[in-house]
């Protein structure tokens, strides 16, 4: 058996950047404050309230603003906007909040103590974070059994969730072995060899990547029963790419499709649908006063860019296959489908320029809120599909159906986590997602959706 090292998963790291961020913080505010001439900001049991506040604003303004997405944290370059960006927007908010947090000093130079004080500990510390933790010595080292035909898929899944995942080597469980496989650096090795490479390469955990268990050999079935009798960590891949990628692997999934849907309970729990409902209606309502303050400007740029109707509606399918008409701001020239239903695209000639602004600010989404007042729609769900495409895709993809056994919403995990959808592997994309939302639909999950759909915005993702 190998000596394991340390290895941080996906949501250990998550928790340590926020703990730390905060930590570091407060540590530098605290020196700060006894150090030089600065009393804005003191910590003591007396201002508890103004210490829950600065950590109640950076962990939501981290999120928005991607301080604990892994991949851009991983890198300092991509991180240290962002981190300027959340301090910018903290710092601001936390001075126009005075009810909440101190009064503005008289002193004015101690706003910017504050400010430079949590930019530096911030800085700092992701420093840290990307020079010690995000390095080699903090590598999970993956052992992959399964075919062949696989292998190639699974690296590269694995590979965009975790750059800390290593998959070093793999072992073929097919009787009849094809060509050696040739795949960055992975190593293809015999499957008399799985003790020996478990001890040299330092192996933390063995992934079986097998879509029939008949093609596992008894001796390589014999070794793993070994291995795991002894407590070695052995993990079957759907499973470990649901966890690391926050998507359910449909293509993968076979006749024992029903290991892979035991659905959230909150899809039939009453009292989650009620303040489900009841906060559609709430968002809703204030989404339609704002829409009606941004409509002058809107009906000036569709008059002069867009010249035709304001809006549009269109034929979706919602919850049980239900119709119904989706209204929204036209983005697109008159007519745009004389010849028939097609795929919108990046750099779609039938889009105008007031429309791509509309799309990239998602302003064209708000008369959506009168279909969620109606009933037809929730803030959160599967983004909804016209007949013609869901009768495309429901022949192509496996499961593509399932997606309609809660209501289609404005926004949804897959619109957060993926980009527009232009063609059938982006739609096989998105079904991961939504099949996702819909196996751990809770509260949390969707106040984490409505923290990303603000990323997304900010950031002017999509189409």
């Amino acid at each position: 058996m190998s000596k394991k090292g340390i290895h941080f998963n996906i949501s250990e790291r998550k928790i340590l950047l926020r703990i730390f961020d905060i930590l570091s913080i407060l540590m530098v505010l605290y020196f700060v404050s006894n150090t030089f001439n600065f009393d804005y900001f003191t910590i003591t049991q007396e201002h508890w309230k103004w210490i829950l506040v600065l950590v109640l604003y950076i962990s939501i303004f981290g999120t928005i603003f991607e301080l604990y997405d892994l991949q851009t944290s991983s890198k300092l370059e991509k991180v240290t906007g962002n981190i300027v960006l959340t301090v910018s927007t903290t710092v601001l908010f936390y001075f126009l909040t005075p009810f909440l947090t101190p009064i503005l000093p008289d002193n004015r130079l101690q706003i910017l103590y504050f400010y430079f004080a949590i930019l530096f500990a911030l800085f700092i510390w992701r420093l840290a974070y990307i020079t010690f933790v995000v390095s080699p010595r903090f590598y999970k080292k993956v052992l992959i059994v399964g075919e062949t035909s696989s292998i190639k898929s699974i690296v590269e899944a694995f590979n965009i969730a975790d750059p800390n995942y290593k998959i070093v080597g793999f072992i073929n469980c097919e009787v009849k072995t094809a060509d050696k496989i040739k795949f960055n650096g992975i190593i293809e090795y015999s499957p008399k060899q799985i003790y020996q490479v478990i001890k040299d390469e330092n192996i933390s955990e063995i992934v079986i990547a097998s879509y029939n268990s008949e093609t596992i050999t008894p001796n390589i079935y014999k070794d793993l029963i070994t291995l795991l009798e002894g407590g070695f960590p052995i993990k079957e891949y759907t499973q470990v790419y649901e966890d690391m990628m926050q998507r359910i692997p449909v293509q993968f999934v076979g006749k024992g499709f029903y290991k892979y849907f035991p659905f959230s309970r909150s899809n039939q729990n009453k009292m989650y649908l009620f303040f489900h409902r009841f906060f559609d209606v709430v968002v809703s309502i204030v989404g339609i006063f704002i829409g009606i303050l941004l409509l002058p400007p809107i009906l000036i740029g569709n008059g002069i860019a867009n010249r035709g109707p304001l809006l549009y509606t269109q034929e979706r399918i919602g919850k049980n296959g239900s119709l119904f008409n989706i209204i929204k701001f036209r983005t697109m020239i008159k007519n745009a489908e004389k010849d028939g239903a097609a795929w919108a695209k990046k750099g779609d000639e039938r889009i105008t320029q007031f429309g791509k602004f509309l799309r990239n600010s998602r302003l064209d989404e708000i008369p959506q809120f009168y279909n969620i007042i109606k009933g037809n729609m929730s803030l959160i769900g599967p983004r909804p599909e016209r007949p013609y495409f869901v009768r495309e895709l429901s022949q192509l993809l496996p499961f593509y159906e399932t997606r309609h056994i809660v209501k289609p919403g404005l926004t949804g995990w897959a619109q957060v986590k993926t980009k527009y959808g232009s063609s059938i592997d982006d739609s096989l994309l998105k079904l991961q997602y939504d099949l996702y939302y819909i196996k751990h639909r809770s509260f949390f999950l969707d106040v984490n959706i409505l923290i990303k759909t603000l990323s997304t915005v900010i950031f002017f993702r999509g189409q």
